[in-house]
This record gives C-alpha cells, structure tokens and sequence, in this order.
C-alpha cells in the first residue's frame, strides 16, 4: 500500500479563482465591518467559512438532479430519499427540510421546550438560537478535556455521562424537553462522540423517560473515527456503525449540506407516531408536503446519492487524511490546534496563539481577520463572538470557555496545493503575530449576532 493518499475523484468542471492585492483585502474587510459573513464570495480565494452547502457534487448526483420527480405530492423522488435515509437510520418516519436549522425549528416547535433545558454535548449555533428563541435553555454538558485543546484524547466530543445524570435528578425529568448528541461535535472542535458514550447516553435518557435525539450532520465522519479510534469496530462497515449509531436514539435532525454531499436540504427522522404527525402538520404550515418540504425534486435526489457517496470508505479515508495534513502543517509552523484533528475541519486555539489580544477583545476574530488579509482565506470564529452574550441583568459580557478559529474544508473541493497554501499563509501569519490587535463589537443583533455583526480595530 502506498504512503500517498489520492483524492478518490477527478476533476470534471473548474471554477475560476479571483485574486486580490493585500490592499484590496484589507478596503473591502474595512468595508465589511471586519466580519468576514459579509464579504461578497468573489472576493475569497480560498472559501473555509463552512463546510455546509459547500462540496462538489458527484457526476451520480447532477444525473440523479435530471432525473428528479418534481410532482407536488408523492414525488418518486422523495420515495428514493426516504428509502436511503430509513435503511442508514432505521427510522420510521423521514420528514424532509429545506435545511438543518428547518428541522431543528420544527423539532423544538413540536417538543414544547419553552421553560424547559435541552441538554447537549455543545449547542452549536443555529441549535442553541431555535431553543432560546422558543424561550427554552440550552445546556452544555461536555466531558471535561474538550475544553483543553492540547489533550489527545481520541473522543473530546463526549457527554458528560455523570453532570447528565447530576443534572437530570437535580432539575427533575419534566423540566428536560430532550437530549441532544451533536455528531461530530462541532464547537467542540469537531472531535467525535464515542459509541460507548452513545449507549451510556441512551441508557440514562431511556431510565429516565427523556427523548434522546442525535444531531446527525456529520454522522459518516463520525461513524469513520469510531471504526479507526474505538476498540472492536476497526473491521465493521462505516454503514453499520451508523445503523448502531441511530438504534440508540429517539429520532435525530440532520442538515444534508454537510454528510448529505448536497447543496441544500435536511430532514427530521423519528420513530414516534403522534410527534411525527405533529411534526408533519408543522412542516405543511411552515416548509411544505411532506413529500418534498421545501425541496425540488432534484435536490431529494442529490441527497439520497450524497448520503450514499458519503459513507463510502475511500472517500471518508482521503477526507480525514485531508484534514490531519492541514492540522500538521499547522502545528509545525508553530499554529497550536485543536487536537487531535476531527473530520471536517481544523480549529486553531487563537487564546494561546494570541496571548496578548485578551478574550473580550475577540482574538479569535483578528485571527479570521489577518487570515484574509495576508492570503484572501475565509475561515470563521467559534468563541466570543459566536457564543458570547452580555448578562441581561448586568450588562457583562459572558465569555466561553475557549476562542476557536475553525478552518472547515468543503467536501471535494480544494487540492492539496490548496491546502498548502493555506499552510504557507499560516506560517507567515505566525512570525508576526505579535502585530495583531484586538477588535470591539460597533453593531450586534439578538440572535446569532456572528452573521450580521460589525467590528472595529481597538
């Protein structure tokens, strides 16, 4: 077997790159309130802001598009997607969503979580803004070393098994609406969840009568580090950890833009009737029939093709290869990362990597900032900006417990003289680091203020 592992693909159609000067990246960063959401994408020469929406479909998946039933009601199409879905997940009932974030709106709508927790490894951001804006409280109960950066343990994207049980006999069984596994755990730096804590999870929702749901978005990258990490699944198929995976919970939500290799879609998977039905009902006011919600016909095609391609083990194997060569060009250049590196990004520490730019200062966003400015590379802040927010009652800002910088690579997009470049930006970014300032916050809006806010240079 060769050292070198090739991107399991060839390339059938380019996209054009627009390059910029250093002194046009840094008028137009000026111009976006050094937020780097609102940077028109032409001006991006290496987009890592998400890996959502963002992979290079399949030659299978543009022929499935050509062949999609756009039919109203009862479209063949849907009937594909919810077949694929129901023989990865095993659940009964796959309600399609325009998104993700549909799917977890309709999921809490129908749940009731106004006045009551929804317990996860870590909220990520559009999950943690559906429960408050519904007037629920979203806690997170990480194991202990996720919030160190530098630990190796090989699965920091972990619940708390015994804060859960603490928490649960502490509030009381009908104060918790749900539990949530975020797979892999994104703001978390996409470290992934073991299967032993999935059953231990499991376990304690089942005694104590408490739906247990699974953020499925990046459920195949996860499902891949199980069977390389996670002792007696090394010779198992990455499609029947999956199954296992989903056997131990109650339903799960997914955003088909990540896993899914497709531009658009999610869906709501779940084995109850009654909520189900009241999810449907939902669905109809708010998205549409519950054969396509909110979806073409072609595009419940290219997800049924994406969720496919997706556990194939070539393509999972070249893509967290892609992602450890990022992670190790990094800490080489003296970058300190999140480790060990998950599935679909690299998350850089920018606390440690910028002691001298304090936490309330966003050091995370000057480092998103200063990565566009020397190399035009677009990547996202997953600290104080992202999940910081003042106290109603005092006005302080309430800062989390780390400052990321995440780098997500989209699915089947970038080479690896990409990700070289991205490495060469890094290392000159570091040796003059020390010429980064901090940032203060001129606009911010109540819910999810990273995608709209303004900042300037203190």
């Amino acid at each position: 077997m060769t050292k070198t592992i090739i991107e399991p693909f060839k390339i059938k159609m380019v996209e054009p790159l627009h390059l910029t000067s250093e002194t046009e990246r840094k008028e137009i960063l000026e111009n976006a309130g050094y937020n780097l959401f609102l940077v028109k994408a032409q001006d991006i020469l290496i987009d890592l802001l998400t890996d959502s929406g963002t992979s290079a479909m399949s030659s299978e998946q543009w022929a499935g598009m050509m062949r999609g039933d756009e039919s109203y009601a009862g479209a063949s199409s849907f009937y594909r997607f919810e077949e694929v879905i129901r023989s990865i997940t095993g659940f009964r009932y796959i309600i399609p969503t325009h998104q993700g974030r549909a799917a977890e709106r309709i999921l809490f709508g129908t749940m009731n979580v106004k006045d009551k927790f929804v317990l996860n490894n870590t909220h990520f951001d559009t999950t943690r803004a559906n429960i408050e804006y519904l007037g629920g409280t979203a806690v997170d109960i990480p194991v202990p070393e996720a919030l160190v950066p530098s630990d190796e343990s090989p699965f920091k994207g972990n619940m708390d098994v015994q804060k859960l049980k603490s928490f649960i006999q502490e509030k009381g069984e009908k104060e918790i609406a749900l539990v949530m596994l975020t797979i892999t755990n994104n703001s978390g730096g996409g470290q992934p969840v073991s299967m032993e804590n999935i059953k231990e999870v499991s376990a304690v929702c089942k005694n104590s009568r408490i739906p247990l749901f699974i953020d499925a978005c990046r459920f195949a990258e996860n499902c891949y580090l199980i069977k390389e990490r996670e002792h007696g699944y090394s010779s198992r198929s990455v499609k029947s950890i999956a199954q296992e995976l989903f056997s131990y919970a109650d339903g799960c939500t997914m955003s088909a833009k990540k896993d899914g290799l497709a531009n658009i879609g999610g869906f709501l998977a779940l084995n109850d009737d009654k909520l189900a039905q009241q999810e449907k009902n939902l669905l109809i006011l708010t998205e549409g029939f519950p054969t396509y919600g909110g979806l073409a016909g072609r595009d419940l095609e290219a997800i049924a093709q994406g969720l496919e391609e997706a556990l194939d083990e070539d393509y999972l194997n070249y893509r967290i290869a892609s992602i450890r060569y990022l992670q190790k060009g990094f800490e080489k250049a003296g970058i300190p990362t999140v480790k060990p590196p998950g599935g679909h990004a690299v998350y850089i520490d920018s606390r440690a990597f910028l002691p001298h730019v304090p936490p309330e200062q966003f050091p995370g966003q000057a480092l998103v900032c200063e990565l566009y400015i020397q190399g035009g590379i677009r990547a996202v802040e997953v600290g104080a900006l992202m999940f910081g927010k003042k106290d109603r009652r005092t006005g302080i800002e309430i800062l989390p417990a780390l400052d990321l910088v995440r780098l997500a690579v989209p699915r089947r997009v970038y080479t690896q003289s990409h990700i070289d470049y991205v490495i060469e930006i890094g290392e000159k970014v570091a040796k003059e680091k020390e010429k980064i300032q901090g940032l203060k916050l001129v606009y911010e809006a109540p819910f999810l203020r990273h995608f709209t806010a303004r900042l300037l240079p203190i």
